[in-house]
């Protein structure tokens, strides 16, 4: 089983999001830890190869986790946000991208 690394404030921003999100995002990382799909994402191409979003929707609103599982040694967690419009924020992607280009200059 990978562990899963949280990077930048992401940790932080999940445990901020209401206690029935908080719940399902960590089943959805154990599943993702364990090699078995989340139950509901899609593919975030445009932050990079590999990288997924796990889509979270609750009462209190919807909730994503970008995050990248294909490298061997860690699940690793770029960002979580609470979504407030239909289309992901541009901000919320750079983010994603900026961490995932500093995780592999760490990584290479």
């Amino acid at each position: 089983m990978k562990p899963v690394k949280f990077l930048g404030d992401s940790l932080e921003q999940i445990r901020a999001f209401p206690n029935p999100a908080q719940t399902i995002v960590g089943y959805q990382l154990d599943r993702i830890q364990r090699g078995i799909e989340a139950e509901d994402w899609k593919p975030m191409k445009s932050v990079g190869p590999g990288v997924r979003e796990i889509r979270v929707r609750e009462t209190p609103g919807a909730f994503r986790i970008i995050y990248l599982a294909t490298l061997p040694k860690a699940v690793y967690v770029l960002h979580a946000f609470r979504k407030t419009t239909q289309k992901t924020e541009k901000r919320d992607l750079e983010l994603a991208t900026a961490r995932l280009r500093d995780l592999m200059r760490g990584e290479a």
